[in-house]
């Protein structure tokens, strides 16, 4: 069965999140850029598949000689590294337009992650929707608890009453207040 049909296109601004994002700055900073990306990559595959966007990393290959690559990661997430000479602005930008054209037959909506100001009001032009990394990073944040939460196995009672699910040391003091001393 195919997976359902994304709520959202969310393109990520990728080297502009990495600059923002105080562990990812760490991480290049310590163990290079390609970690980095790495990371970014990593930390948004659970969040594209938890929320449902379809989630395009873009990294531009400005100063490299490189052809513009696409790297399927997941059903939710692609990386995208542009061609030389191309920046991840333009890319956006580019993609904004495109997908504006294709809007009125779609109900999708597009997120652009940047905290770029020049390429938020490009984007909001277009008629997408724009996300700081801020936002972007308290949205992974919350999610990835909320995706702890729902896969943490239920605690299990070993008995019929309140007392039986405490913890040892909370048992002891119990008893200890039940007998009066403290």
């Amino acid at each position: 069965m195919p997976p359902p049909s994304p709520q959202a296109v969310l393109l990520v601004d990728g080297y502009n999140i990495i600059g923002s994002w105080s562990s990812l700055k760490m991480t290049r900073d310590r163990h290079g850029l390609l970690a980095a990306r790495q990371e970014l990559v990593e930390v948004l595959i659970n969040y594209s598949a938890f929320v449902g966007y379809q989630t395009q990393v873009v990294f531009d290959a400005q100063y490299q000689k490189t052809q513009s690559n696409q790297e399927a990661v997941t059903t939710y997430l692609s990386v995208c590294y542009t061609d030389f000479g191309q920046t991840a602005d333009s890319y956006i930008e580019k993609f904004c337009a495109t997908f504006k054209s294709k809007l009125s037959q779609s109900k999708q909506r597009l997120i652009v992650a940047t905290s770029d100001r020049a390429q938020r009001l490009l984007v909001v032009g277009y008629g997408a929707e724009w996300m700081s990394s801020e936002q972007l990073a308290t949205d992974v944040e919350f999610t990835a608890h909320r995706i702890r939460h729902k896969n943490r196995p239920p605690k299990q009672s070993s008995g019929r009453f309140l007392f039986n699910s405490l913890d040892a040391k909370a048992q002891q003091r119990l008893a200890q207040w039940r007998k009066g001393s403290h």
